[in-house]
């Protein structure tokens, strides 16, 4: 919990500075613990409304590994969409737009453009299905014995109830929790 707060008061203090030399952000942009935003081309950057970058999400804007050889560093811009879901540790680099309503897996380089409405995962990240393909299946997977309320989540959650999540995933595959 305290390094959860630490990465939030961090955030606070650079995203404000960020914002001033020209970053675009949109409304409910949620970013989890260790997120890299380019500090040194925050202003190639604009990301949309209700978008989720999860932990150590990087987003990159340049690429100085031609900077030694050609005395340039190579520069882009990052556009990410609305309604973006970016998992943990992915990588986006510069140039790259991703459209709205789409999926990083995590673990992703994103290194080209992902259309919008899309799932896209792996090194490089390569489009895999549409998103709305992909929620047809999850909500598929959906039933009344695999629903958890916010109760199993890790600020409500009993010893009981991490019993029956254990139990219950020792016969499914995957679960979901609200």
């Amino acid at each position: 919990m305290l390094n959860k707060l630490k990465c939030m008061l961090k955030r606070e203090m650079y995203l404000p500075k960020f914002i001033a030399r020209g970053l675009k952000l949109g409304k409910n942009v949620k970013m989890m613990g260790e997120v890299i935003i380019d500090p040194s081309h925050c202003w190639l950057i604009e990301i949309g409304d209700d978008v989720t970058l999860a932990p150590r999400v990087h987003i990159l804007a340049h690429d100085a590994s031609t900077k030694t050889f050609l005395d340039y560093t190579k520069i882009g811009k990052v556009t990410i969409g609305s309604r973006v879901f970016i998992g943990a540790a992915s990588i986006v680099l510069p140039g790259v737009e991703i459209g709205d309503d789409c999926i990083i897996g995590a673990g992703s380089v994103v290194s080209k453009s992902i259309p919008k409405g899309s799932v896209a995962a792996g090194n490089p990240a390569k489009v895999l299905c549409s998103t709305e393909e992909y929620l047809a299946k999850q909500k598929a997977l959906m039933a009344d014995d695999n629903l958890f309320d916010e109760s199993y989540t890790v600020t409500y959650i009993t010893e009981d109830k991490k019993e029956e999540m254990r139990r219950i995933l020792s016969t499914k595959k995957t679960a979901f929790v609200k």
